[in-house]
């Protein structure tokens, strides 16, 4: 009976290390396949008009790309399977130092398994990644030969539909450039305001005071409306000036 279970236990590991072997050459395989084809994509996109005929064409690739995919997944499924086999049968061994032994090998076989696992869906990952963005420069492509293939005139009027935006944003750009001058105008006048009033409250207190002052007083203030109707005058005209040439 002993004898009997070592055998099955040595046909598991044979079997185990043989699916191993072949999902090794396989794995090796599938990324010679995922690097070609990343170094073959980037040929293509660098190629010349004259040279149109490539070594191998995606849709070969993308077959051989299945084709493997499918073999190497029905391998590891295969393993998984032995594996599963491998742990039913050291939890029925009867000898716990046999049991020791055999958790020990199925463990470094369970470790097997992942690495295989891992590497696959890596390299399959980076495949697919290789593959959508050569088929996305390929669509950037197409529209590029579609512009430049276009006819005279609709490629005139795009250039004048880009004109005309360009020329339109320069005209926000200035507006708005405009505006920020008039907001921050604003606001110093309000500030300056600010402390003219003060001044003139202080100088009506001083007026209130001292009489003779009221009539240099009545002198400045007249000369500071004067300055403001003036100041206010000349930023209005620079303002109409700027949107004039803004909308020009």
């Amino acid at each position: 009976m002993a004898a009997g279970s070592s055998n099955y236990w040595e046909d598991l590991r044979k079997q185990a290390r043989q699916l191993e072997n072949e999902l090794d050459l396989k794995l090796v395989s599938f990324s010679k396949l995922c690097t070609s084809y990343s170094h073959s994509s980037t040929r293509d996109g660098r190629r010349d008009s004259s040279d149109t005929t490539p070594l191998l064409n995606g849709s070969s690739q993308d077959h051989m790309f299945e084709t493997m995919a499918v073999e190497i997944e029905q391998l590891l499924a295969k393993l998984t399977g032995v594996n599963d086999k491998m742990a039913e049968y050291s939890s029925t061994a009867g000898v716990t130092s046999v049991n020791a032994a055999l958790m020990h090998t199925l463990q470094r076989h369970r470790d097997i398994l992942q690495d295989y696992t891992h590497e696959f869906h890596k390299t399959k990952a980076n495949f697919q990644a290789v593959r959508e963005r050569e088929d996305l420069m390929g669509s950037v492509r197409k529209d590029i030969e579609s512009y430049k293939t276009g006819s005279g005139v609709n490629n005139r009027r795009t250039e004048l539909f880009l004109k005309e935006h360009e020329h339109l944003r320069s005209s926000d750009r200035l507006i708005e450039e405009t505006i920020s001058i008039a907001m921050a105008t604003k606001e110093n006048m309000t500030s300056q305001r600010g402390i003219l009033k003060s001044i003139q409250s202080r100088m009506n207190t001083l007026a209130n005071r001292f009489p003779a002052v009221n009539s240099l007083i009545q002198r400045i203030n007249l000369r500071k409306r004067r300055d403001s109707l003036i100041l206010g005058s000349v930023i209005g005209i620079c303002t109409i000036l700027l949107l004039l040439y803004a909308f020009h």
